[in-house]
């Protein structure tokens, strides 16, 4: 099946330029939107899309200052919310279904706590994550990696400004450790680093500081009246970060677990047939369409 390609920008109340594309029949409702993670990288999330686009179609953006939506000026959680916002109505969407990933899915935490009515389905993959998550993660990415690549990350870090191949080196060691296969997870974190660039570091920072300072962990029980009726979560039992703090999250919320055996942080890559069902079932479901056509 040939699905349509479209792309476009959308222009914020505050000037900033959000560049789109979708995957489908974007005349079809209702849609799926894909929240990617970062805070701070491009939308990577293209291996994701035609896994549920012949169900309805998927729509998907590079974050206000990243890639294809350039952006100087401070960041803020309400305001990557309101982006949304305005780009489902740009879209002429009463209400989305939605699929974060890791900070994507804090995102789509934080939507749903200010635009629950226009949620019509949402699944937190792999985020997000609450509680004393970052202690375990420190600590299984140590174990992951060598004292020689320990050592070579800490000396990256440091420096104030980096060439090129310095920072590809320095997202290689950062992230080859969020799979559970560590001879692919360099594969994919090496070219990861030179196709998720440039990184907008202080997009990160600020995001970062801001959700340590009004972490979900305080909004909780709010986020769990606002949530719609198809709601879950979907994890990696090999992601550094615990799954135990998904589970943690998923109690809290009354919400159900999927634990995705042999996957780490982008489930996607080492597990495709296993997170392609699984997306189908929770997208078929939300969206109301037939029973599975076949291949």
């Amino acid at each position: 099946m040939t699905l349509t390609e479209t792309q476009g920008l959308v222009p914020t109340t505050d000037g900033a330029q959000l560049h789109w594309q979708a995957l489908g029949d974007t005349t079809r409702r209702p849609a799926v939107v894909l929240l990617h993670g970062g805070p701070g990288l491009p939308d990577y999330l293209d291996d994701v899309a035609p896994m549920v686009a012949d169900l309805a179609p998927v729509y998907r953006y590079d974050q206000r200052g990243t890639g294809r939506s350039p952006w100087q000026g401070q960041h803020s959680l309400a305001r990557h919310v309101e982006d949304l916002a305005e780009l489902l109505d740009a879209w002429e969407l009463s209400g989305a279904v939605l699929i974060g990933h890791s900070y994507g899915a804090g995102l789509a935490s934080r939507f749903c706590l200010r635009h629950s009515d226009r949620v019509r389905a949402v699944l937190l993959m792999c985020g997000p994550f609450v509680g004393d998550w970052r202690t375990g993660e420190r600590a299984e990415r140590g174990r992951r990696m060598s004292a020689a690549q320990r050592q070579r990350l800490r000396e990256l870090e440091e420096l104030s400004q980096r060439t090129e191949e310095q920072e590809v080196e320095l997202l290689t060691l950062a992230w080859f450790a969020d799979h559970a296969d560590p001879e692919r997870g360099w594969r994919w974190a090496a070219e990861g680093a030179r196709r998720r660039r440039p990184v907008n570091w202080s997009m990160n920072a600020e995001l970062g500081a801001e959700g340590r300072a009004d972490p979900l962990d305080g909004h909780l029980a709010e986020l769990r009246a606002r949530l719609p009726a198809r709601a879950e979560l979907l994890g990696g039992v090999d992601d550094p970060r615990p799954v135990a703090a998904l589970e943690s999250l998923a109690l809290r919320l009354a919400l159900p677990l999927t634990r995705i055996e042999g996957a780490g942080h982008e489930p996607w890559l080492e597990q495709p047939d296993v997170v392609r069902a699984h997306l189908r079932r929770f997208v078929r479901d939300a969206v109301g369409a037939g029973p599975e056509s076949v291949q």
